[in-house]
């Protein structure tokens, strides 16, 4: 996607405004336990509220909402881990267009099952052995679809980008503001709101300890390539920051910190029972990197984008019980 331009804060705005009414305005929650703990005022952007359960749907309904009625005749390809897949189908169902979705195999079963509830028609593929963006290239042409890519586009960016200006629009300035990371639509699309809105926070993208390539490219300031890596946050298995995302979170994003897996699992469990909410494990990576450096947020006021919360019942329960 690297002829395509990259996206401004005023296309945020416009994303904004196109998605109205369709995607929902998600609640800011705080708890108490969280600021007494950190010694900091803690806001949660709650998008596993979200419309199927994750901020995907910001960018995949910002970005089907473009498109042409010759596009929209022929349909849309898009490839996923599952939260992306959720959010192009049910976005194209709500448009009338129809939607193929390049999922892996080993995805979790209740992301597999949610896109085709919304009409998806699902092709899967081994994640570790097949390039699932030369797939999802190969059926757009074979078949007039629009690649529709989970963070490197435009739209996409821009879209992912309404999250953090509904945040700041609630609560005023952050002194800091953590971002899950993968690919980096959502920590790009942030990092526009982010400047544009309270030019003075200090933003963090988090992604997995397993797969670090984002800190690795951030620090390095070329895209480092990595084999998929082995982590329970499924959602943040991407092997590379995109052509798009990469200059954005370099010129904007304050640093890259990463979490474990055995410290998303406490996040999860807090989340579970102290704040009653369902939250998957790629979206406790910011509240996990949060809590690790809380001694250094101590009197600031603290966002924290929970990205999704689609997990099969049965893995969260595992997780739970721990």
């Amino acid at each position: 996607m690297s002829t395509l331009q990259p996206p401004a804060y005023a296309d945020v705005v416009q994303a904004a405004e196109r998605i109205a009414g369709i995607a929902n305005r998600t609640p800011v929650l705080t708890s108490r336990t969280v600021n007494s703990a950190c010694g900091a005022e803690v806001f949660f952007k709650c998008e596993n509220l979200q419309r199927m359960g994750a901020f995907k749907f910001r960018g995949a309904c910002n970005a089907l909402a473009r498109f042409t009625p010759a596009q929209r005749a022929a349909g849309v390809v898009a490839f996923s881990s599952g939260n992306h897949a959720q959010a192009i189908a049910l976005a194209a169902q709500l448009l009338g267009m129809p939607a193929t979705i390049v999922m892996p195999q080993d995805a979790p079963a209740a992301k597999v099952a949610a896109t085709r509830g919304y009409g998806g028609n699902v092709v899967l593929y081994d994640r570790y052995t097949e390039d699932r963006e030369q797939i999802g290239r190969d059926l757009a042409e074979r078949h007039g679809y629009t690649l529709i890519p989970p963070y490197d586009h435009p739209d996409v960016i821009a879209g992912q980008g309404t999250a953090a200006k509904e945040l700041f629009e609630e609560v005023g300035a952050l002194d800091a503001l953590f971002v899950p990371l993968g690919g980096g639509g959502l920590l790009s699309g942030s990092a526009l709101s982010t400047r544009a809105l309270a030019p003075a926070c200090k933003l963090y993208g988090v992604e997995p300890e397993a797969g670090n390539d984002g800190q690795q490219s951030f620090r390095s300031g070329a895209i480092v390539h990595i084999d998929t890596p082995q982590t329970i946050a499924d959602g943040a298995q991407t092997q590379h920051l995109g052509s798009l995302t990469f200059p954005i979170i370099r010129r904007d994003v304050d640093d890259i910190l990463t979490a474990s897996d055995e410290e998303l699992v406490r996040c999860m469990r807090f989340f579970a029972e102290r704040m009653k909410l369902v939250v998957e494990p790629t979206g406790c990576l910011g509240f996990a990197a949060a809590r690790a450096m809380q001694d250094r947020l101590r009197g600031k006021r603290v966002g924290i984008l929970v990205s999704g919360g689609n997990v099969d019942l049965a893995r969260l329960g595992a997780f739970l019980a721990g």
